[in-house]
């Protein structure tokens, strides 16, 4: 499948140096998020919170893609971002900026994920995919960060409420046209 090729700006975050490096080769899986923040801005100011005062370094992605589908590349490939836990290693991150349950994440009367994705967003984000697999010929499973992290914790207006940590993409993301488009294997919750 033909996908356009795509610019990428490079905006390494400050700490990037600092995150454990690995092999192109070891990089299989493509874990797709969204920020939950209401604009790349705001997303930028979490990226660079320093959340691990050992390594001094934050959670991020490597990839974040804007509503009007400009792409950004925030960590080196080669290098292993804090953006899902336990599968952090042998993947690659990739935000799209999406409110989500913003600003209210845990608030069990809040958990509806109602904005869509943009069109703009979606062709880049297949065309950065499709990038990807002609970069990384070992790629061969995509998921979403939901499937991954299923864990429930209290929510924040009633703790007696159990609510999902994570939840993006969510269930607006279209997985179908998506996984049309790529060659990448579905890993399911």
């Amino acid at each position: 499948m033909n996908s356009p090729v795509i610019d990428i700006l490079q905006r390494p975050l400050s700490y990037m140096e600092k995150l454990d490096s690995r092999a192109l080769a070891d990089i299989r899986l493509l874990v797709l998020h969204c920020t939950e923040l209401p604009d790349l801005a705001t997303a930028r100011e979490y990226g660079e919170r320093i959340l691990y005062p050992q390594s001094q370094t934050g959670n991020s992605g490597h990839f974040y893609i804007d509503r009007d589908g400009r792409v950004e590349q925030w960590v080196a490939q080669t290098r292993i971002a804090h953006h899902v836990r336990g599968h952090n290693a042998d993947s690659i991150g990739i935000e799209l900026v999406n409110r989500g349950r913003y600003p209210n994440w845990l608030d069990s009367r809040h958990q509806a994920m109602t904005e869509s994705y943009t069109e703009a967003q979606i062709n880049a984000l297949i065309a950065l995919i499709a990038q990807l697999e002609n970069r990384l010929p070992q790629l061969a499973h995509i998921t979403g960060h939901e499937m991954l992290d299923g864990e429930q914790v209290p929510a924040s207006d009633n703790p007696e409420i159990q609510v999902a940590r994570k939840r993006d993409p969510g269930p607006m993301f279209p997985w179908a046209r998506v996984l049309a488009a790529c060659r990448l294997q579905f890993v399911g919750g």
